[in-house]
């Protein structure tokens, strides 16, 4: 089985994409199909021995809608810029719609029986109906071939038969006034409909375009193009055409095309995308590493092992693409009535006619006409239009406001159900940026020293120099010589004396002792999650700095007020266990996982959905 996720054209109602899934689904080879009317887009599982791309296309061609078959950065530009572009007729459309409704409503609220008035508040309903209106009418005769309806109809019935009846009303009001009755007009009503239901249009839109943004931020952390070494040569090739067992070279500031192994070469590699770490990781010959990380360093060789949809970037794309292109039952239930609430209106408004029509001892025919342009005008859905995305906007523009991007309306709706919140740890329980948090010298105010230290890590690739020479804030000094060991630290000469500065590990490899006070300081630097960095003049080690990534302060207060409302917090991270769970204990959660990727995160969080 194949899975794909396919932009839909054309759909403008849940009816729509109602219509596209039972289309999708009836078509032999494919297992299951979601249409999302939100993203506007397809996820179709199917068997590629019996179905393919066209075939899925043909299916939602003889639907009424399209379907871009297209794959690549390129097609999904196009689609990108085509849903841009119509966005910008829409807009447009709404703007001018509006700007004839209003004065249309003002006159035929200030000037009822004028005549001289209803000419021209006929006139600008005629522009406003089918002119900046005409979308809805081009739809739902496109959606009436093929022997449906959808909202488009709807909206096009109601606004037509009042603006018509409107017009029948105007030239020949006597119709109405010989029968004791008044010749009321419309047009206020269809070119309100029209310039609401534009506005509620809109909105939705721009929902859309939302929804998407997580996918493309996603997919743009992979380069177009890699460079390879093939037969003793390198060359530029565009990343489709990367096979496994390729040598890709990455240079210092790219973004990693592909997971691999390195064959030579040592750099430090930024995978926060992967694993939320904000300390780069140092590699090296034989070790891993994977597409949309970025190698902040040196420049590097290594054998591509996996390409194209296999990569860990490619299935973390897959799964929000199967999250967005997913359905919650209440969804399920939408799309059902979505489907019969038109034509079960339309049914209504005809059996009003022909109750008034049979039944009724006077005017039948008079009454029942106003009662079925009633019916249709009053259950033209504003509320479904309008309302629904106008909550959603707001719901979603005041989580974004406060930090909660919120994946669709189904969440917003359920969020009341929530009995766990799952976080993150960098950046969202802390500042995501390491900065040193503490110090201990066993010489005190040694202004020289500091300004050794300074220097040599102003010189040094580290990524917890520049953290280190923010705080410190010393003057640079002249440095002998200096020179800096990947993944342990540094080595400086200045006045006769040699200096380090690094790890433990480099320490011991000079035969350097601890001394107990600095030993212990670590030690407990450690225990609360920081990153040890020391400094030694000649023989003897001097300072201990701790680099850690802050704390929010908000995080404790966010933490304890999700808990007095009954719900429990957990942390998922794929840092390591010990700065995990120093921050989880300062932020009051127990429930830590440390040192999981996202799809051991998507796992965990579906997990706790089965349970009970």
């Amino acid at each position: 089985m194949k899975t794909s996720t396919f932009p839909i054209i054309g759909m403008s109602c849940a009816a729509c994409a109602a219509r596209v899934g039972k289309a999708l689904n009836e078509c032999p080879g494919i297992a299951k199909a979601n249409v999302n009317f939100a993203s506007q887009t397809a996820y179709v599982e199917y068997d590629e021995n019996v179905a393919s791309a066209e075939t899925i296309r043909a299916a939602v061609i003889a639907a009424g809608y399209d379907l871009s078959v297209s794959e690549g950065a390129k097609a999904a530009s196009a689609v990108k810029t085509a849903r841009a572009e119509a966005y910008h007729r829409l807009l447009m459309e709404t703007v001018c719609a509006v700007l004839f409704a209003v004065p249309i409503m003002i006159l035929s609220m200030v000037f009822p029986d004028s005549g001289f008035v209803g000419i021209i508040v006929w006139l600008l309903s005629t522009v406003t109906v089918f002119v900046f209106g005409r979308r809805f009418f081009t739809n739902s005769i496109r959606q009436l071939a093929h022997g449906a309806v959808n909202m488009d109809t709807l909206v096009a019935s109601s606004t037509s038969i009042a603006y018509f009846f409107s017009v029948f009303n105007l030239f020949y009001p006597e119709f109405w006034t010989s029968r004791g009755l008044e010749a009321h007009l419309y047009f206020e009503s269809a070119s309100m409909i029209i310039a609401f239901i534009l506005i509620g249009r809109c909105l939705e839109d721009r929902a859309k375009q939302k929804t998407s943004d997580a996918i493309e931020k996603l997919m743009t952390l992979q380069p177009d193009t890699v460079r390879v070494e093939r037969n003793g040569k390198e060359e530029t090739l565009p990343l489709a055409e990367v096979v496994p067992g390729d040598i890709v070279i990455s240079t210092a500031g790219s973004r990693v095309a592909l997971d691999g192994t390195i064959i030579s070469g040592e750099t430090y590699i930024d995978e926060s995308m992967l694993t939320g770490e904000p300390v780069a990781a140092y590699k090296a010959s034989g070790d891993k590493v994977f597409a949309g990380t970025v190698n902040l360093r040196g420049g590097i060789r290594f054998i591509a092992e996996k390409t194209g949809d296999d990569t860990v970037l490619a299935h973390i794309i897959k799964m929000v693409e199967t999250a967005q292109g997913s359905k919650a039952p209440v969804e399920k239930t939408v799309d059902k009535v979505a489907a019969v609430f038109v034509p079960v209106i339309m049914g209504i408004a005809v059996l009003s006619f022909a109750m008034w029509w049979a039944f009724a001892p006077v005017d039948g025919f008079t009454h029942g006409l106003l009662a079925m342009v009633t019916v249709l005008i009053i259950a033209c859905p504003c509320a479904l239009g309008l309302a629904t995305p106008t909550a959603i906007i707001v719901g979603i523009g005041k989580g974004a406001e406060n930090g909660i991007l919120i994946k669709d309306a189904t969440a917003l709706e359920t969020a009341c159900k929530i009995k766990t919140v799952v976080c993150d740890k960098t950046g969202t329980l802390t500042e995501g940026k390491p900065v040193v948090n503490a110090e201990f010298w066993t010489i005190k105010d040694d202004k020289q020293l500091r300004n050794i230290f300074f220097s040599m890590e102003r010189l040094s690739q580290h990524p917890l120099s520049e953290a280190i020479t923010d705080f410190l804030d010393a003057e640079e000094c002249k440095l002998d010589s200096c020179s800096e060991f990947a993944g342990k630290g540094m080595k400086a000469e200045a006045g006769g004396k040699t200096y380090l500065a690094g790890s433990d590990k480099l320490m011991r490899g000079y035969g350097l002792e601890l001394p107990d006070e600095i030993g212990q300081y670590a030690e407990a630097l450690r225990r609360g999650g920081a990153s040890t960095v020391f400094f030694a003049e000649d023989s003897r080690v001097v300072a201990v700095v701790g680099v850690s990534d802050k704390l929010k302060s908000s995080a404790p207060r966010a933490v304890a007020a999700l808990r007095e409302m009954g719900i429990n917090v957990a942390m998922l991270t794929g840092d390591n266990a010990t700065a995990a769970r120093a921050i989880a204990a300062q932020a009051g959660i127990d429930n830590v996982e440390a040192g999981v990727l996202p799809d051991e995160k998507a796992r965990f969080v579906q997990q706790l959905r089965c349970r009970p």
